[in-house]
């Protein structure tokens, strides 16, 4: 068992670049960096852990900024946006980039609110390693688990920093023992330790790897703020007891490596001792395992009293990998290597700049991008021409001639370009990197198109609402201004009600849409309305049929004619709602099956390319409204045995009558409606409250309940219907006097009990 060891006022950063200290800045800016000595990475962790104070303290030390912000004043660097100052919250992800020892970093400050996580989504495409930041009082969180989860689906190498480690309820054992049982498959190697004086508080930290004992003294932290720390070696006779522990946890260290490291086993058995291992093989050994993604480094510190910072810096360029070590172990490598030394490039970020017009975030993979250079998007398959290239430094731009592989660019400009896009210097290289990948690797056509195409995850939105200008004079600017939003948050979905002729917005919560509200009441300046939100809820068919349609249409004086057979059923291979064991909702494929039975195969064989396609537009369209309330239909299979067709007929009148086909059996096998279920983490400070929190979700239908101590804390996890939730973080301040927190995500969509399907129905119609 491990024990643990003994308003700021700045200059904005616009205005320390335009009184020229960052000229030695923009210079390096204008020779490439060494790709080796680049690092890609992010900051992810659950809301209030630290991240953005964590970034704060980096940009301080590194020199790119000659104070430190704080959140909770509202001028810290990355948290630019209005409505992040007034509310302490990161909402969007924010690029800076600057310099630690010779190493250039591009790091990007991602939100930790579940409402924002299509943010981090975007960001995880593009990284090539990240910093997964702990609140040491309270070990893995639920987005942090939700984080991890997208990381993985990456491949991202990780460190994790436990911060907050200054606060009394600090906990290292608990920690660990969080990251082993909640992050399945994790294998944590824990490098440092925490050192505290007599009066318990926290004034360093002990190298495991070098047994150098890292001290920031408080008297001279008034002044440095945190730069000036001492390096000391362990000593048996002066350091006693933290000397005896450190050396167990280096022990436990070493050994754990050994594992993964055959020739550190060597090593180990030839000097029969676990003591000797010189720090070179430990860091080498551990940026092996880092990144081969078979274990995680784990540090210690506190962002807020400015201890840890440096090493945690000095850990990204031991540990996670430059762009050239991850074009070599990612899954995507061949991929960018199809491109050669020509121009390769991954939109991950899209922003409206009020001066400079839409600006494009770019990771470059191979090749250079200029400034004003004509640029080929891979997905539309067409040019465009780029306007300024620039560096971000969170929401000032500074500009560059050329921009080297392996960095993160800022291009303006581009019109069509949208968040996903793969954009290159020609078609003919992207004509290139498209045999280069059949020839070579033996990729598929469909595989090729899903490379080539947007890669990211969007989540489906749980919540709707209507919005309304406040006059019809700015109904074409409210259009404009939703747009605009909708290409920089793609978990935004804007539609029309045809029926209402409303504008409906659906949303990822309620804090999504509420932010949306303010933006477009702050930036764009236009009064709007939100209507009541509305539960996304889904249907699914509560049987099987089967049945043959013939549809015939005069167009002029020619017929139309189509014939289907087609069956309706329930089907796991179909479009999921259900949760996985991650809890992300599942696949979004048109779910069509072929007969290919004896009596059926050479007639769908028949089918070529285009009537299939039709054939499919027809089904996606039925199924997006189903017969109930109009909600998408889930878990569903549609069988085509049969389809025949008078020759001219048009794909169009093709898509319409399989869409009527489709429609017709929805009505006859009828449906039953599904709801979003949430996970639910509620944080409370004693069992009194305990009693009442639970009081009180007994009534909100919860499904399962479970309470878990977490230090002086209790934690309550529950799954309920999002449906009760609305309005619950108001509900819980009233009841806990202000005292406890909770934190949600989707878990999955259930069917709901006939009774709970009536009042729902009632609530959005107005009647059953």
């Amino acid at each position: 068992m491990i024990k643990n060891a003994l308003l700021i006022l700045r200059k904005p950063l616009r205005q320390c670049v335009r009184s020229g200290q960052h000229k030695a800045l923009r210079f390096q800016e204008r020779s490439p960096a060494k790709v080796k000595k680049i690092r890609n990475i992010g900051i992810l962790a659950h809301i209030d852990a630290g991240k953005t104070t964590t970034t704060e303290r980096m940009l301080y030390y590194s020199g790119l900024i000659d104070s430190m912000g704080e959140v909770h004043h509202g001028n810290t660097v990355t948290d630019y946006m209005e409505q992040e100052r007034n509310r302490g919250i990161t909402i969007t992800s924010a690029a800076i980039t600057f310099k630690w020892k010779g190493n250039r970093f591009n790091l990007v400050d991602t939100p930790g609110h579940i409402d924002f996580t299509m943010e981090v989504e975007q960001t995880l495409q593009v990284l090539d390693g990240a910093i997964v930041i702990l609140d040491s009082s309270a070990g893995v969180e639920a987005q942090t688990s939700t984080v991890w989860r997208q990381a993985d689906n990456y491949s991202i190498p990780r460190i994790i920093f436990l911060n907050k480690m200054d606060r009394k309820d600090a906990d290292l054992d608990f920690c660990m023992r969080s990251i082993q049982s909640k992050l399945k498959g994790v294998v944590p190697f824990l490098v440092q330790l925490p050192v505290r004086d007599k009066a318990d508080n926290l004034i360093g930290l002990v190298d495991l790897i070098t047994m150098e004992k890292l001290i920031w003294d408080k008297k001279s932290d008034a002044g440095s703020q945190g730069k000036e720390y001492s390096r000391q070696l362990l000593c048996v006779k002066e350091d006693g007891l933290l000397w005896e522990i450190a050396m167990d946890a280096r022990c436990s260290l070493v050994e754990k490596l050994a594992d993964f490291d055959d020739l550190l086993a060597e090593k180990i058995i030839s000097d029969e001792s676990l003591e000797s291992i010189p720090p070179e093989a430990l860091l080498s050994t551990l940026n092996s395992a880092t990144v081969s993604l078979k274990g995680v480094p784990v540090l210690c510190g506190s962002a807020y009293r400015n201890i840890g910072v440096q090493p945690l810096m000095n850990a990204v360029v031991s540990f996670l990998p430059s762009p050239s070590q991850r074009l070599t172990t990612s899954k995507t490598s061949d991929l960018w290597k199809a491109f050669g030394s020509n121009l390769c490039a991954k939109v991950f970020k899209i922003i409206h700049h009020n001066q400079k017009g839409p600006l494009t975030f770019v990771r470059i993979y191979t090749g250079q991008l200029k400034k004003g250079q004509k640029l080929y998007n891979v997905r539309l398959q067409k040019s465009e021409q780029s306007g300024r290239l620039m560096v971000a430094y969170a929401d000032d731009y500074v500009e560059t001639d050329e921009v080297d592989c392996g960095n993160i660019a800022v291009i303006s400009g581009l019109k069509d370009t949208i968040t996903g896009d793969m954009i290159t210097s020609s078609s003919a290289v992207a004509n290139a990197a498209k045999s280069y990948l059949i020839q070579v690797t033996g990729m598929d056509a469909e595989t090729l198109e899903k490379k080539f195409g947007q890669s990211s995850y969007v989540p489906d939105p749980v919540f709707f609402c209507s919005v309304e200008p406040a006059s019809q004079a700015y109904e074409k600017s409210l259009e404009r201004a939703l747009n605009e939003l909708v290409r920089e948050d793609p978990s935004l979905k804007v539609s029309h009600n045809g029926e209402t002729g409303q504008t409906v917005l659906g949303g990822m919560g309620e804090l999504h849409l509420d932010i949306i509200k303010e933006r477009i009441i702050s930036e764009y300046k236009i009064d709007v309305d939100l209507g009541p939100l509305q539960i996304a809820y889904k249907e699914k068919i509560a049987g099987e049929c089967k049945d043959s349609f013939s549809f015939s249409q005069s167009i002029g004086s020619s017929i139309h004619e189509v014939k289907l057979t087609l069956t309706l059923r329930s089907g796991e291979n179909a479009r999921e709602v259900k949760g996985d064991k991650k809890g992300k909702p599942g696949s979004s494929t048109i779910p069509l099956v072929l007969d290919r039975c004896p009596e059926c195969a050479a007639n769908i064989d028949a089918i070529n390319f285009k009537q299939m396609q039709a054939i499919k537009r027809g089904i996606e369209f039925a199924l997006s409204h189903g017969p109930k309330l109009g909600c998408p239909v889930v878990d569903t299979e549609i069988v085509l045995h049969w389809f025949e067709m008078k020759r001219g007929t048009s794909e169009t009148i093709i898509t319409s009558s399989t869409t009527q086909a489709v429609q017709k059996l929805l009505k006859e096998v009828g449906t039953v409606l599904m709801e979003p279920m949430m996970q639910l983490e509620v944080v409370l400070d004693s069992d009194n409250m305990l009693r009442l929190v639970i009081a009180d979700l007994s009534r909100r239908r919860i499904l399962q309940q479970e309470v878990e101590e977490r230090g002086s804390q209790l934690v309550l996890h529950a799954i309920a219907p999002l449906a009760e939730l609305l309005g619950y973080s108001t509900d819980l301040r009233t009841l806990s006097s202000g005292t406890a927190s909770f934190s949600m995500e989707f878990y999955n969509y259930q069917e709901m009990a006939a009774i709970d399907e009536s009042s729902a129905i009632k609530s959005i119609t107005g009647f059953n």
